[in-house]
């Protein structure tokens, strides 16, 4: 039987685009908006969207317009933690100045069962990972004995760097309080575009409260650790960003104090 050419070709374009219309997204990609060194220079105005970030990531952290709270994303659901300390839910059509997410799957898993600071912690995983030259999302979930936290306040035009807006910043502490560490162990070669190192947030466990991390001590809790090799930036094209001078070094209002 005969089967006219102009058909089957036809047949194939459709296939193809059923294929492009349903492609499943990589799973296995940190996906970030913008660079730290963007947002430290005060470039706080989001041109990507929740709806749109979405796309790339159901968990992971960030901020928002005018550096309004601090980015909880965990389980596809994408919180926002408020200068009152408490997180709320955000619309779609919020703005995305920076964002760091991914699919999380845990890639390995581990039970702290011992009392850790934040810097042993941050050791004693840096010695189960295979490799400080890959990222890894990093999801620690159970009881904290302590947990610190902050959130910034919206800025207003002209808006400030990223040091002198951290000075306004709110912080909170917590008492053996249930909750997830979410966050990035990156590269020591990111810092700049990233934060080279661990940068966290957390939420409580009743997804209320939470922040920027700053400290903590574990009482007894799970991590899973979720291997992450391919990045993908995505670079603003406001006026704001393409006039920045982006050569220094710049992520001092990311350090954890």
């Amino acid at each position: 039987m005969l089967i006219n050419r102009a058909y089957l070709l036809s047949l194939g374009f459709f296939v193809l685009f059923l294929f492009g219309c349903n492609r499943i997204p990589d799973r296995d990609v940190l996906y970030q908006v913008s660079t730290i060194q963007a947002l430290s220079a005060g470039d706080y105005d989001g041109q990507e969207t929740l709806r749109a970030l979405k796309e790339h990531g159901d968990f992971g952290l960030g901020t928002f317009q005018a550096l309004e709270g601090e980015m909880v994303a965990l389980g596809g659901l994408f919180y926002q933690v408020k200068v009152d300390g408490r997180a709320y839910q955000v619309k779609e059509a919020a703005g995305i100045p920076f964002a760091q997410v991914t699919f999380f799957d845990s890639d390995k898993t581990f039970i702290i069962d011992k009392e850790l600071s934040y810097a042993e912690l941050k050791e004693y995983l840096d010695e189960l990972l295979p490799s400080k030259n890959i990222f890894y999302a990093v999801k620690i979930s159970g009881l904290f004995k302590y947990v610190k936290t902050r959130s910034v306040p919206k800025q207003t035009k002209p808006y400030p760097g990223l040091d002198q807006a951290v000075k306004q910043q709110s912080v909170f502490e917590f008492h053996n309080i249930r909750g997830t560490v979410i966050g990035w162990r990156s590269p020591g070669y990111s810092q700049g575009f990233g934060v080279g190192g661990y940068h966290l947030h957390f939420i409580s466990e009743d997804r209320l409260s939470g922040g920027h991390l700053l400290d903590l001590q574990t009482s007894g809790v799970k991590a899973e650790i979720d291997q992450t090799a391919d990045f993908h930036l995505s670079l603003p094209l406001n006026q704001e960003f393409l006039g920045l001078d982006l050569e220094p070094d710049a992520g001092e209002g990311m350090k954890n104090e």
